[in-house]
């Protein structure tokens, strides 16, 4: 039997390498401004100028952080893989098929949970409502056939 992956992350419009650049520029911007006001007696321009840069270097440490999160669901041939990376740490749960269940998402903003031996583990957080569903709606035809295949020998 073939592998069959999902690959659920964040639809990011600027990567986090492309961020540090942002960043550098802004601050090169920025504080030249500051520097200019301040040689002319205005000193307080630069002291509002490095905590406005603070602030937004904070907010872009917090995206940038949080860039790769990710959610990887693979079927194998006897287990279900998942593996959640969330601010670079990573957490890897494999599931047997056999007892494997499929909690469809419910409410507008439940999450698709998967539960084996009482463990559970939720995905989806990447994608709309619709995709959580139909993602779900996938994986438990991919999950019957493997059982049903599972189940011949």
């Amino acid at each position: 039997m073939e592998t069959r992956e999902w690959i659920l992350k964040r639809n990011c419009s600027i990567a986090p390498r492309q961020l540090a650049w942002v960043f550098a520029i802004l601050c090169v911007v920025s504080l030249t401004v500051a520097l200019a006001f301040t040689v002319h007696g205005a000193w307080t321009i630069l002291v509002f100028s490095v905590i406005e840069l603070s602030a937004v270097g904070i907010a872009f440490l917090v995206y940038a952080r949080h860039a790769t999160d990710r959610e990887y669901v693979a079927l194998l041939d006897d287990c279900l893989i998942v593996e959640l990376t969330q601010a670079s740490k990573v957490n890897r749960i494999k599931l047997d098929l056999r007892r494997a269940r499929i909690d469809f998402p419910v409410a507008r903003q439940s999450l698709v949970g998967l539960e084996c031996s009482g463990m559970r583990v939720e995905v989806g957080r990447f994608m709309s409502e619709w995709k959580r569903r139909e993602f779900a709606r996938e994986l438990d035809r991919e999950l019957s056939a493997r059982i049903g295949v599972l189940a011949k020998f």
